[in-house]
This record gives structure tokens, C-alpha cells and sequence, in this order.
């Protein structure tokens, strides 16, 4: 299993896009409907800072996601939007959880 963790802060006035380029990136998943592929994605209360969250099975998984063509734009127009803070990616491993994964 792969944690990945990142979080980065827009400009004010690409905030708006960026979160069109992320639902665009959850509709194709969900059009995907790959099993190992969990994908989350959240607006801090400054309405410019975004957190990423994402489970992948395998680096597989995680592959997948990069190479899906909402992701390439995402990520073409976050680093074209110049950013106020540049991603910071941890990559994370599961102590314990509630939850049931891959």
C-alpha cells in the first residue's frame, strides 16, 4: 500500500480552477472504478490551501492516476498557476485504522 500526502496553496484567483481540474479528476476515477484507487482531495478554511490524500494499492495504482489525462492537465496548470506555496508530498504509513484497505 502506498499513503500518499500533499498540500500546497494557490493564488486566490486559480483556486476556482484548481478545484474544477481535482472534480475532473474524481469524475474520471469514478468512471475508472479501479478497486485500488482511493482518492480524496480537501479545501483548508483559507479557501486556497488544498490537501491531497490518496490510498493506492500498489505504485501500480498510483501510476494509474498519473497517466489519466485530467490528472496531466491538473497538474500542467497547477505548476503554470505560480503557486504561493509549492507542494509539500509526504508519503505516509498506516499506524492503525478503522478503515479496511486494498
Amino acid at each position: 500500500m502506498k499513503v500518499v500526502r500533499v498540500q500546497y496553496t494557490t493564488r486566490p484567483e486559480f483556486a476556482a480552477v484548481n478545484q474544477q481540474n481535482i472534480t475532473a479528476i474524481v469524475n474520471e476515477l469514478k468512471m475508472l472504478n479501479h478497486s485500488g484507487i482511493k482518492y480524496t482531495a480537501w479545501l483548508l478554511p483559507d479557501s486556497k490551501t488544498f490537501m491531497h490524500f490518496d490510498q493506492f494499492e500498489n505504485e501500480e495504482a498510483h501510476q494509474i492516476l498519473q497517466e489519466l489525462l485530467s490528472f496531466k492537465k491538473f497538474a500542467d496548470e497547477l505548476w503554470s498557476s505560480n503557486l504561493e506555496v509549492e507542494p509539500n508530498l509526504e508519503l505516509l504509513s498506516v499506524v492503525a485504522s478503522t478503515e479496511s484497505y486494498f
